[in-house]
């Protein structure tokens, strides 16, 4: 039978390997608490370079971060997930929206846009935000050589007709990149399927509620 001393002698490391076990937990849990929070900061501020590559800051004074609407629209917008809409206003009045829609069929995979519309339907300029496209293919709508991607900039539904929104290998105004088709093809599409989404759901876009 344990005598006092004994259960004295047990009680004594046992519990000096709990506050041990506790102190840790709670180490690790402030650590994950402001990993989470430095990437959410991160995040915030990559996203924020993009939306101001599209819209100069100084033309809208809300935050477009926080002022934001979830929609979704499948077949116009590339995905079954809820698609981010971030608003910009001057005074309250609309400047643009930016949607992250889905060019589902680019050659290795979908990529991510960020596309940017004014009131009206025009285009102030598109991003590829996320793609899995090889490095020379991905050059020509990465930062550094966005060339390809200025084309886009003033363009419209109606700018050049509709039916000319595609590639020039399927009749259309856009040039492809050199010896690729698909993953330009598939941009060129994903901007005009957001165009349409946009035309329909301009006023809405625009509200709090939730455009349909």
């Amino acid at each position: 039978m344990a005598t006092p001393a004994d259960k004295r002698n047990i009680a004594g490391p046992a519990a000096t390997l709990a506050i041990i076990a506790a102190v840790f937990t709670i180490g690790l849990v402030v650590i994950a608490n402001v990993t989470r929070e430095r990437i959410a900061r991160n995040q915030e501020a990559w996203i924020k370079e993009h939306l101001d590559a599209l819209v100069a800051p100084q033309n809208y004074d809300n935050d477009p971060l926080t002022d934001t609407t979830e929609v979704s629209a499948p077949d116009l917008l590339g995905t079954a997930g809820p698609v981010t809409a971030y608003r910009m206003r001057k005074a309250g009045a609309p400047v643009a929206v930016a949607l992250r829609s889905i060019a589902p069929d680019g050659y290795r995979g979908p990529l991510e846009l960020l596309v940017a519309i004014a009131p009206g339907g025009q285009l102030l300029g598109v991003q590829v935000i996320r793609h899995n496209e090889t490095p020379g293919l991905g050059d020509a709508f990465e930062n550094r050589d966005a060339g390809w991607l200025d084309r886009f900039r003033g363009l419209s539904l109606s700018n050049p007709p509709q039916q000319r929104w595609s590639v020039r290998r399927d009749g259309g105004d856009f040039d492809a990149f050199t010896g690729a088709t698909i993953t330009p093809r598939a941009i060129v599409k994903a901007v005009r399927r957001t165009l349409e989404y946009y035309r329909g759901n301009e006023d809405r876009l625009y509200q709090d509620g939730k455009p349909q």
